[in-house]
């Protein structure tokens, strides 16, 4: 395929003014190669070139570039009225054992578009837990969590709640009906994490499950919710021995998350009165798609909040980077390697404060701002002076539902919630437990996560120029991990002790 083929599906796309990075993925998903000198000349003409000289060049070089049949396709709508689509197929086969047992392995729809608002309401309420959570749980410690996977687990226990329960989960959600949520959970959670190792991008795994004590009846339409948007396992058993149940849960999560985290549910966590065990839990590992080399990595001081300062490991490079300055802080993002996977591509930001201490008030602005993660995104890459991010390796776990709660979520937890569409009878009090974990090295990033919700006693623009800038994380920062075609915020965390585990 031609660059000028590719501009022109860029614009047909709804593109105004297309980037490089949107040509080289067009360019990529027919496996055509991105010539990026010859890129960066045809945007340079763009402004002088008659754009209707441009649009025919375009449909003469894409009606002979694309495929007849077989491999990867691509439809496309040439007579200027709009854009057909692009998909690539999974590969047919690919990772049969992850599967069978994670049903959204490798079932990624062909195309889903994000509506706005919805990607919006999830990135609100993602940073609403993200404030809460970093002030309480992880005042003075990393931290690391999944704000979809509680999302998804509490999108589950809305379909099964009614009256005011319902009111007020729809309402934290910022979500106008039940039927929403599923429709979302049944094209959202299947694109994201549907696993790419097949075809050269991230390995994900998410699976949902429940276990339901055999007594108890669950509605038929919760149960098709469950089965249809969902697509979790539910199983039922006795709660007699609660101790064997914790342990299958346990050994499900890790079979899910890799055999990163082993206990999902703490010892305790459940009893022979609890009747119902709702968990989920999420697998990512991206390469980087510029490694760091391993030879380059050097240790230097990193400065804690206390004042005093720890020996770490730091990563470096000599290659360009997405790095941007902005009043008072630096963001830097760090792409995952696509291979084929063209309908996804995950990305790291680091948000650095330009002081040591300035961690606290960077973590209320982002969470305060509206649409900050767009507005403050380095979009071009440029020369780096100093450059150094630590490696980093932690876990964290913490009650969810006491985060919830605070936040004005009590109707699930405190015993007084309807949840009638679900079940016979309605809790007499549940807790949300999260635990995840992340490492970042020179290769890439290995991230996990599992919530578990446990019902305990049931009574039945344009570019910009190219600056030199120094990005050195050799102080605390944050971190999100972010899915950018459907802005779906994975994980969020902060860093700062890069030795702590």
């Amino acid at each position: 395929m031609k660059v000028e083929a590719a501009y022109l599906l860029a614009v047909l796309g709804g593109k105004t003014s297309p980037s490089a990075e949107d040509l080289k993925d067009i360019l990529g998903s027919v496996g055509a190669v991105a010539d990026d000198d010859r890129i960066q000349l045809l945007l340079s003409e763009v402004e002088s070139k008659d754009i209707t000289e441009l649009i025919a060049s375009g449909r003469e070089k894409l009606a002979s570039s694309v495929p007849s049949g077989g491999g990867d396709a691509i439809a496309v709508d040439t007579t200027g009225d709009g854009f057909g689509g692009m998909a690539t197929p999974a590969t047919a086969g690919a990772n049969d054992e992850a599967n069978e047992s994670f049903p959204f392995s490798d079932c990624a729809p062909d195309s889903f578009t994000m509506d706005p608002k919805e990607a919006s309401n999830l990135t609100d309420v993602s940073l609403k837990i993200t404030t809460h959570l970093l002030v309480t749980e992880g005042k003075s410690k990393n931290i690391v969590y999944s704000p979809l996977s509680i999302q998804v687990m509490l999108w589950l226990i809305t379909a099964g709640s009614k009256g005011p329960t319902q009111d007020q989960m729809l309402s934290f959600l910022k979500s106008n009906s039940v039927d929403q949520l599923n429709s979302l959970a049944s094209h959202l959670v299947p694109l994201v994490f549907a696993n790419g190792s097949a075809r050269g991008g991230p390995c994900l795994c998410f699976a949902n499950g429940l276990w339901v004590k055999k007594s108890l009846p669950i509605k038929p339409a919760f149960k098709q919710v469950v089965d249809s948007a969902y697509k979790a396992t539910i199983k039922q058993v006795s709660f007699k021995n609660p101790e064997e149940v914790r342990r299958e849960v346990n050994l499900w999560a890790e079979k899910a998350t890799k055999g990163i985290i082993t206990e999902a549910l703490p010892p305790e966590s459940i009893d022979k009165k609890t009747m119902l065990v709702i968990s989920n839990a999420l697998y990512f590992k991206g390469l980087w798609k510029d490694k760091f080399k391993a030879s380059k990595t050097k240790e230097y001081d990193f400065h804690l909040i206390n004042g005093t300062s720890v020996k770490a490991q730091f990563m470096t490079s000599d290659e360009d980077q997405f790095v941007k300055a902005f009043d008072g802080f630096k963001v830097l993002k760090l792409h995952y390697a696509r291979g084929k996977d063209r309908r996804r591509k995950f990305s790291m930001y680091l948000l650095l404060p330009n002081t040591r201490d300035g961690l606290p008030s960077l973590v209320e602005r982002v969470c305060t701002e509206p649409n900050f993660l767009d507005r403050y995104c380095p979009e071009t890459q440029v020369e780096v002076g100093d450059f150094k991010v630590p490696r980093f390796k932690f876990s964290s776990s913490f009650k969810a539902s006491d985060i919830l709660k605070d936040l004005g979520l009590v109707l699930p937890f405190n015993g007084e919630g309807d949840l009638t569409e679900m079940v016979e009878s309605s809790p007499d009090g549940a807790t949300m437990f999260h635990k995840s974990f992340i490492e970042v090295n020179e290769e890439g990033t290995e991230a996990a996560a599992v919530s578990s919700y446990v019902d305990m006693y049931f009574c039945y623009g344009p570019l910009s120029p190219r600056k030199k800038i120094d990005f050195v994380a050799d102080h605390p920062f944050m971190f999100f991990i972010r899915e950018e075609k459907t802005e779906t915020v994975m994980f969020i965390g902060q860093v700062l002790n890069p030795l702590e585990e």
